[in-house]
């Protein structure tokens, strides 16, 4: 099967510059897409992947977005605004929600603020970003948002981190019912335990060959594994696809 073609699309991927969301801008810039991704601090990093999309032929820019700051959408979807007008796009043919954080506290040491600051990333911005992103998105547009195999498999300390990805398998969901008529199709993806940078910190090298021991595959997931479901439900081929929460776990689940 010849790969999704995706040329001529406009791409916004929130938490671009490493990850999960590293892979999923590389994809999606190789399927043809001209890819908006956003990072929070490591500029460097985000330079990075704007160079590998070029290497590659591609196009890829990258905007400064801190979630956890009030009105950060706002300020993404004006860099999206001014980048439509420099180059007579007419909107958004893809949203990826990527940007995230994990947290893994027993019940009884999560702080107020640690509730907050998880809520306000993982749940909060995914809608604010979705609601901004209406008025710029095309018919026919694809919104896949990253949800987390804690929502079916949550595990000690992961209490406030499952419920924010809960949310937005909820707000995806409602949006599919909203966004359908105009074409839109609208679906969640939740990795397993997938071998990133942020999973390494938030899980111990044991927990980490027990994972990769119940999946079918015997293996940790990968970045590019995560990267290939989102590009099927980016892509032409899944046109009939919406309200769905597709597991990408290598059959842990």
């Amino acid at each position: 099967m010849t790969q999704p073609q995706l040329t001529g699309q406009l791409a916004v991927v929130t938490g671009g510059s490493r990850g999960i969301g590293r892979a999923i801008v590389r994809r999606i810039a190789a399927a043809g897409a001209e890819v908006v991704l956003t990072y929070r601090a490591d500029e460097v990093a985000a330079k990075q992947v704007v160079a590998e999309v070029a290497a590659h032929g591609g196009r890829a820019h990258a905007v400064q977005c801190d979630f956890g700051v009030r009105g950060a959408e706002a300020g993404l979807f004006a860099a999206v605004d001014e980048h439509l007008a420099a180059t007579g796009a007419a909107g958004v043919d893809i949203l990826v929600n990527n940007a995230g954080i994990a947290m893994s506290k027993p019940l009884a040491e999560v702080t107020e603020d640690d509730y907050d600051t998880v809520m306000t990333v993982n749940a909060k911005a995914v809608f604010f970003t979705l609601q901004q992103a209406l008025t710029r998105l095309n018919d026919n547009a694809r919104v896949v948002s990253i949800s987390s195999i804690s929502t079916s498999w949550a595990t000690g300390g992961e209490a406030v981190y499952a419920a924010s990805k809960s949310a937005v398998e909820q707000f995806s969901r409602a949006a599919s019912r909203e966004l359908g008529k105009r074409g839109i199709a609208v679906n969640t993806v939740a990795p397993g335990v997938t071998d990133t940078d942020m999973v390494r910190g938030s899980i111990s090298d044991d927990m980490l060959q027990d994972a990769a021991y119940m999946t079918s595959m015997g293996r940790l997931g990968l970045p590019d594994d995560i990267a290939g479901a989102v590009l099927l439900l980016v892509s032409p081929l899944a046109g009939w696809l919406t309200g769905q929460h597709l597991r990408a776990d290598g059959g842990l689940m």
